[in-house]
């Protein structure tokens, strides 16, 4: 570990000449690259240096130890103590800042949302879950776009494609991926009995343009008229768009907007992530098909937490974990979760890492 920070260190201090260096200054462009590398390194350099220098304290406390009055060797026992503590929290600080970065989780999100089993009991707690991440953004500061929507009669959702803008956004939902199970009496049961139903949740990262490739000559793209209710647009113009890609099979359409170029910058959107995540699967499948992470694999047949109502519970299977403040949790109280997944998956990166 050690090795590793001082070549980190060494970069840094030569960023710094670089960006000093008058030759360099007028390429803007250079300039702005190298400031980017050395903010972004910035936060391991300063811990390190924290860490050599509570390191340099620690030997000189050591020595006051022979010291043969009392009270000075107290003191000395006292500062050496506060000196080893701080010293672990900086190296597990410095362990999680050296495991490799999801580079998506700085991205906006894209989310998916579709009626499991269950019929009109799944399409209400698919609007349910659509409701509690709209929350949960609504806390952090994120905004919230609906890309598609397929509602049913009575407020729910078949399927639910929205967009979450905020920096960081990826980084805290990418574990909400999985079968989401609720067990309750349905507003349409007469007898009180309790039903479970199941809605998927996808999270994909968004994806720039550069980041993946599509030939054109693999798309075939359809316009019709949106099924939707209300306005004279849906009704008249053939502005929805579907989007099938041929390779992969991967069919998206959308309708919600009323212009057939919007919809079409929409389908492509979610496009991309769709394919970006599958080409990530694939390659984290081939680089590592042997380890099946409990916490943050994405696998989409997974049963991640239930949701019951008579228990006013919420359990998420993956760490074992319950709420039993099942209100907060659906008005997006989602860090109780999110945080422990996080720390389990930090953890277990850790241990793969060898830092």
């Amino acid at each position: 570990m050690l090795d590793k920070l001082a070549g980190i260190a060494a970069r840094y201090e030569e960023l710094e000449r670089l960006m000093a260096d008058p030759a360099i200054a007028a390429d803007y462009e250079k300039v702005a690259e190298y400031a980017r590398e050395r903010s972004n390194l910035q936060p391991i350099v300063e811990g390190y240096r924290e860490y050599k220098s509570t390191l340099e304290q620690i030997e000189e406390v050591r020595a006051l130890l022979d010291s043969e009055d009392p009270e000075m060797k107290e003191l000395a026992q006292e500062e050496l103590s506060t000196l080893e503590t701080r010293r672990e929290e900086l190296e597990k600080q410095l362990r999680l800042m050296l495991l490799p970065r999801d580079p998506r989780d700085e991205k906006n999100v894209i989310m998916e949302i579709r009626a499991g089993t269950g019929g009109e009991e799944a399409a209400l707690f698919a609007a349910d879950l659509f409701r509690m991440y709209t929350r949960y953004a609504e806390k952090n500061g994120w905004q919230v776009e609906i890309l598609s929507s397929h509602e049913t009669g009575v407020g729910g959702f078949k399927e639910v494609i929205f967009e979450i803008k905020g920096r960081g956004a990826y980084s805290r939902l990418k574990y909400e991926s999985g079968v989401h199970r609720v067990q309750r009496v349905p507003i349409t049961e007469s007898q009180g009995r309790i039903h479970t139903s199941t809605a998927t949740v996808a999270v994909l990262a968004e994806v720039d343009d550069i980041e993946i490739d599509i030939n054109e000559k693999d798309l075939e793209i359809d316009t019709f008229r949106s099924s939707g209710a209300g306005g004279q647009h849906v009704q008249k113009n053939e502005t929805a768009i579907r989007i099938t890609h041929k390779p992969t099979g991967i069919v998206v359409q959308c309708q919600d907007e009323r212009s057939k170029t919007q919809n079409l910058l929409r389908a492509m959107s979610i496009l991309r992530a769709r394919l970006y995540d599958m080409e990530q699967r694939r390659v984290q499948e081939e680089q590592d098909a042997a380890r099946r992470s409990m916490v943050g694999s994405g696998e989409r047949a997974e049963k991640i937490r239930t949701y019951n109502y008579p228990q006013n519970r919420v359990t998420d299977h993956r760490i074992n974990l319950s709420s039993y403040n099942l209100s907060a949790v659906m008005d997006g109280d989602l860090d109780m979760f999110i945080d422990e997944l996080a720390t389990r998956d930090q953890a277990e990166r850790l241990q793969h890492a060898g830092v």
